[in-house]
């Protein structure tokens, strides 16, 4: 039975435990009030029928912070820790027919002809980094896959095809990580966003002394239907989010992926001998450990009414001007949707989630973050059959986020001898 709770969720800042916070979230009803930091009101929606009603209706919802009175009359802080979310002049923010121009200029980094090229690119990447790893590796002390595989991973990927510098490119990986943070002081939210607007102004003054065959250069150039280039503004804040997006989200499930097959040496063993294909494992562990928890923000431009969905659960109406916090990694773990929803299993033949958003908004590098894990980790376990977790899954230390869920480090010891799991 639905619980309803007379006080707010203060949304936990560090990403202890996003899923138990999840299941509390889903259970107030369609929508579950929550305090954001700065203690701003806002909704939480975690179903998946409202997810999807809510952003389809581009009537009723928008992504502008023009239509949150709070942000509209300066109420919100330079160093709010959501800020750099917000703030963005690029199509995260926008609505419409401008949401549509500035995704059209960007689709083409990441159509399905692209990405298919890039299979090659990936997978020598990962033999690298894994010719590495063995070299380095040190018999009874672990590795740090989290640092030294699954992030550099997509990184190296997404910094080579926007031609971010070698120089450069501690300083942007920094800056993208630094406003996905959600555990930060307002002096440290601030200072963030002044680097990410630094680094990217870097980006783009090296491109145009030296222009490349990269996405980068690609922008300074780019026009859309009606001729017109991009802003300085739309510049900047396009090569954060394609940069931050094209990486973060693979970082993510390469790292949960190999935790949770380490954790299972089953279903470790069902994907290595080719009994369930890895394109199965990447899915589930989307399901599982979706990259992206929570997404800032929408904000309702009218009077939504939201009817409860089960017996006895109230009816919710969100306000004009309320901001609105889509859940989209509650999604895999409704117990709606699947049984035994906490349960990794990648012979499950229903896999749905929204581990990439839904709606206009939907992730575009989506395909990017599938492929790069379906190459990554076959290519782990086949280099290290006999890898094991140096500890229990319930002991990795999560990012400290509640926007971006994923693993701070993650400890395996590697060695080649022995069977995948065994």
């Amino acid at each position: 039975m639905t619980r309803i709770r007379t006080e707010p969720v203060a949304l936990d800042p560090t990403g202890k435990d996003p899923h138990a916070e999840a299941r509390i979230l889903r259970n107030q009803g369609p929508a579950a009030r929550v305090l954001l930091p700065g203690g701003f009101p806002a909704w939480s929606i975690t179903r998946p029928h409202t997810i999807r009603a809510l952003l389809t209706d581009d009537t009723r919802v928008s992504k502008n912070p023009a239509h949150w009175p709070a942000w509209r009359t300066g109420q919100v802080p330079d160093g709010w820790p959501l800020a750099a979310l917000v703030r963005v002049t690029s199509m995260l923010t926008r609505d419409g027919e401008d949401h549509r121009r500035l995704r059209a200029i960007s689709a083409p980094a990441f159509a399905p002809r692209r990405i298919d090229a890039l299979r090659a690119r990936v997978t020598a990447i990962a033999a690298d980094l894994l010719d590495t790893l063995e070299a380095r590796a040190v018999p009874g002390e672990p590795a740090d896959l989290y640092e030294h595989l699954a992030r550099p991973l997509p990184t190296r990927l997404i910094c080579d095809l926007f031609g971010v510098p070698d120089g450069l490119r501690p300083d942007a990986l920094r800056a993208v990580d630094g406003v996905l943070a959600t555990a930060t002081t307002a002096r440290q939210a601030a200072e963030n966003i002044q680097h990410l607007d630094a680094v990217m102004e870097a980006l783009l003054r090296e491109k145009e002394t030296r222009p490349g065959e990269d996405m980068a250069t690609d922008l300074l150039t780019a026009r859309d239907g009606d001729g017109r280039p991009l802003t300085r503004r739309e510049m900047l804040d396009t090569l954060a989010l394609m940069i931050g997006a094209g990486a973060e989200t693979a970082v993510n499930l390469i790292a949960y992926g190999i935790a949770e097959l380490l954790t299972h040496p089953g279903q470790l063993r069902l994907a290595v001998c080719g009994d369930v294909p890895w394109d199965a494992v990447v899915e589930e562990t989307l399901r599982t450990h979706p990259p992206i928890m929570h997404m800032p923000l929408r904000f309702a431009t009218t009077d939504i009414h939201l009817p409860g969905q089960c017996d006895g659960e109230q009816d919710v109406t969100i306000h004009a001007g309320e901001p609105i916090l889509p859940g989209f990694g509650a999604v895999g773990r409704d117990p709606a949707l699947h049984r035994e929803p906490d349960t990794f299993d990648i012979t499950r033949t229903t896999k749905s989630h929204m581990a990439f958003g839904h709606g206009p908004h939907y992730c575009l590098g989506a395909a990017l973050g599938r492929m790069e894990a379906a190459v990554a980790l076959p290519a782990l376990f086949d280099r290290f059959p006999a890898a094991q977790l140096a500890v229990p899954l319930t002991e990795l230390v999560p990012l400290p986020s509640f926007i971006s869920h994923g693993l701070a480090e993650l400890p395996v010891h590697l060695t080649r001898r022995g069977t995948p799991g065994g």
